[in-house]
């Protein structure tokens, strides 16, 4: 049985990762594959935590000893029983400390080659950075941008779907950027979670084929795009897509229509354009939000916001913008989709 310091580099030599911090930690974020064996649970972390503060660090170990001692008996008892001898675990905590220590110490008892993560879920943090850093500048992005309404996230996917590499960065955010951009049924991750999601595409992408991606500005919804990609994105060759406000309108029409299931919601949030907008303009807007009425709202949206936000934005973010391949269009239906995407990878 090795007791070598084991880092991240060191992860596909384990059997299974055991992420031993807390639900509520690792819900937030944790290594692709791991598994949550919480020896504090969220309550019992709070507890301990707040005996530290008012009594004393010994008072702390001494209750949190005791849950660790319970939880740790049942993952043995209800996860662990089945496992042969030749298992090999490894264990991390917050920070490689006493969380993963105990439970490790336990594993080996048993007979195990149990190892602990050096520098526990913060050096796997610090890897996922790194990777990202150096891996972003390296990319040969092609941007796709065009006012909203432009269906670029759906000629992404389409491009995907012909072979094209594509990095989705509204996917795994789980927004579209917008201010009606939230995706039904998709909480946003949590900023360390799309960041481990990012690492993990782009180490999926091929560095000597191009990368196809949307013009995105610094926040999707309340996820912030790393800086080292948001500059290579600003710097890269742009394709524009010039689809026809018709066009737009009626993909607009059909790709939110979800909107009017809920009309308070749509004009909640309608409510965070107070700032932008005359009184009179949002109150018109958010009527036909309660009335249902898609499309004045969404023809008012694209002449009033979200086209005047286009303008100022991408001439502002896009270096390479005044040189763009512009791809003219006046059809985003499906099939129109499919063939906008196919002329776009004929681009060279």
């Amino acid at each position: 049985m090795s007791h070598k310091p084991t880092t991240v580099a060191d992860l596909d030599e384990f059997t299974v990762l055991i992420d031993a911090r807390s639900p509520a930690e690792y819900a937030l974020d944790h290594i692709p594959g791991a598994i949550n064996c919480p020896v504090l649970d969220d309550e019992e972390r709070r507890i301990v935590g707040t005996i530290y503060v008012q009594q004393s660090a010994f008072e702390a170990r001494k209750i949190g000893g005791a849950f660790v001692a319970r939880n740790i008996a049942r993952h043995l008892d209800e996860l662990f029983r089945d496992k042969s001898k030749d298992w090999r675990p490894l264990v991390y905590c917050w920070r490689g400390g006493m969380r993963s220590g105990s439970f490790v110490n336990w594993l080996r008892l048993v007979g195990w080659d149990a190892q602990q993560l050096k520098g526990g879920y913060k050096a796997w943090r610090a890897h996922v950075i790194e990777q990202i850093a150096q891996r972003a500048p390296a990319l040969d992005l092609r941007v796709l941008c065009g006012p909203t309404g432009s269906a670029k996230t759906r000629v992404l996917q389409a491009l995907a779907e012909q072979g094209e590499q594509v990095l989705d960065l509204e996917d795994l955010a789980a927004h579209r950027g917008s201010v009606l951009g939230a995706v039904p049924g998709r909480p946003q991750p949590s900023q360390k979670g799309f960041e481990t999601q990012l690492m993990h595409r782009l180490g999926g992408l091929d560095p000597t084929r191009r990368v196809w991606v949307e013009a995105e500005s610094r926040r999707i919804g309340r996820i912030s795009v790393p800086e080292p990609l948001l500059q290579r994105l600003r710097e890269s060759p742009v394709v524009e897509i010039a689809a026809s406000p018709t066009a737009r309108l009626a993909y607009l029409l059909r790709d939110y229509a979800w909107l009017g299931d809920d009309r308070q919601a749509l004009a909640d949030k309608l409510g965070s354009l107070r700032e932008l907008l005359p009184k009179e303009v949002l109150a018109q807007w958010q009527a036909w939000a309660l009335d249902g009425a898609l499309t004045p709202l969404f023809e008012a949206l694209m002449a009033r916001h979200y086209d005047p936000l286009y303008a100022r934005s991408q001439g502002r973010h896009l270096a390479r913008l005044p040189n763009a391949q512009r791809v003219e269009c006046e059809d985003l239906s499906d099939t129109g989709i499919q063939h906008l995407a196919a002329r776009i990878a004929q681009l060279p």
